[in-house]
């Protein structure tokens, strides 16, 4: 772990008050000002999942400019692929530079890594920044504490969103003071409120902390330009995966699970749209779709999403248990409140591209695999079902009608 700076080793050791006793610790706001004052001059990485969405996309761009009225440089930093339509829209529109990482990329040029909206555990950056020796500064997010970074500051609480927490962080004035006129206050501000937005299912999930947020970020967003970034078309591809996903899903305990075979690594974002969609199905309140991803670098991944509106399913420790952890003991996904992903690397069985039959093969084991892990931590017993390719549309409808019964 880096040594602590000045500020903050005051406070590790606040002063006391006159009776004796240690004051209330300061707020993590006041923390992260004191902190920065002692970074002036310092350039930054703030590493974004590897497939962000709004909340991370915001986030990373409220700590550039709250890093930059402290004299410091930052640049959002991700690896995989930005592809779903509002993402882009939402880069494009709010004119947000963000820099994926290629080998080309000098991380040790970092004096320190922010990580937002996750904790390492979603983002290849975690490990290629540790191997660079760019020490982990600050960790900021609102999922379940992962353990597996040691930053000098921490702000993970149960949050819906981390544009939450920043927009707490504008609203103190501790850290930036927001002006109305100033564009890039209003692009901000814009971005934040989209992260919310998104985050909690258009605020239906919102809680009292999101609502306050929103109230303040609205004296300074351009709703026109928001409106711009929400209406965006779904892609032919998008809706081509999830045609695939309603004609793979299998539909137990009211659990819907597909997998929609191999995608382009730029189609990713078409996972969770999927799960959005199969989650609207009668009886169902969980929703799994994954998929094999390969890029022109010949990686391979098995990435999924997950989609709940059951509020007693906790979905970080639901993927854990099911999927396990890699060798290093790194979970293959995690989750927050109603929504999860998992990235599985395919490793030793990676390539073979012209060998038709050995991809078909590929799929169908790893399809198989995580089908039984998933249906199994479901609770679901007659796994014989659910292990088969469930485009049998009689098999299908008879599926459902059994579950209309059960309900």
């Amino acid at each position: 772990m880096s040594e602590p700076t000045r500020s903050q080793a005051s406070l590790a050791e606040p002063p006391r008050d006159d009776a004796g006793g240690a004051p209330p610790a300061p707020s993590p706001v006041v923390e992260l000002a004191r902190l920065l004052e002692g970074r002036r001059g310092e350039r930054h990485v703030v590493a974004i999942q590897d497939f962000p969405d709004p909340d991370a996309i915001s986030s990373g761009m409220a700590y550039r400019e709250i890093a930059a009225a402290f004299g410091i440089t930052a640049d959002i930093m991700y690896e995989g692929v930005i592809s779903h339509p509002e993402n882009l829209a939402l880069i494009n529109l709010l004119e947000i530079h963000v820099i994926r990482w290629t080998r080309e990329v000098d991380l040790e040029r970092y004096a320190a890594a922010i990580f937002v909206d996750n904790q390492g555990t979603t983002t290849h950056l975690a490990e290629r920044l540790k191997d660079a020796g760019v020490p982990t500064l600050a960790v900021v997010d609102h999922h379940d504490p992962q353990d597996y970074l040691d930053p000098i500051f921490s702000d993970v609480r149960p949050l819906g969103a981390a544009a939450t927490l920043f927009a707490e962080y504008l609203q103190s004035g501790a850290v930036l003071k927001m002006e109305p006129g100033n564009p890039s206050h209003v692009r901000l501000a814009t971005a934040l409120m989209h992260g919310l937005h998104s985050e909690t299912d258009g605020f239906v999930r919102a809680r009292p902390p999101e609502y306050q947020a929103a109230g303040y970020l609205s004296r300074f967003m351009d709703s026109d330009l928001l409106e711009r970034v929400l209406c965006v078309q779904k892609s032919h591809a998008t809706l081509r995966v999830i045609e695939e996903s309603l004609h793979d899903r299998a539909v137990r305990n009211g659990f819907s699970i597909a997998g929609v075979g191999y995608l382009r690594w730029a189609d990713r974002d078409a996972i969770p749209q999927a799960a959005d969609f199969l989650l609207t199905e009668e009886n169902v309140h969980t929703a799994i779709v994954y998929g094999l991803l390969s890029d022109d670098s010949g990686r391979e991944v098995i990435s999924g999403s997950l989609r709940t509106n059951k509020s007693t399913l906790k979905v970080d420790r639901f993927i854990k248990d099911a999927l396990g952890e890699d060798l290093r003991g790194k979970p293959y996904g995690g989750g927050r409140s109603r929504a999860g992903g998992f990235e599985i690397d395919c490793g030793f069985l990676t390539g073979d591209d012209d060998d038709e039959q050995q991809q078909e093969l590929k799929w169908q084991l790893y399809d198989r695999r995580i089908r039984r892990k998933l249906f199994r931590a479901a609770g679901v017993e007659d796994l014989d079902y659910v292990l088969e390719r469930a485009g049998d549309a009689e098999d299908t409808e008879r599926e459902r009608e059994r579950e209309r019964e059960r309900s």
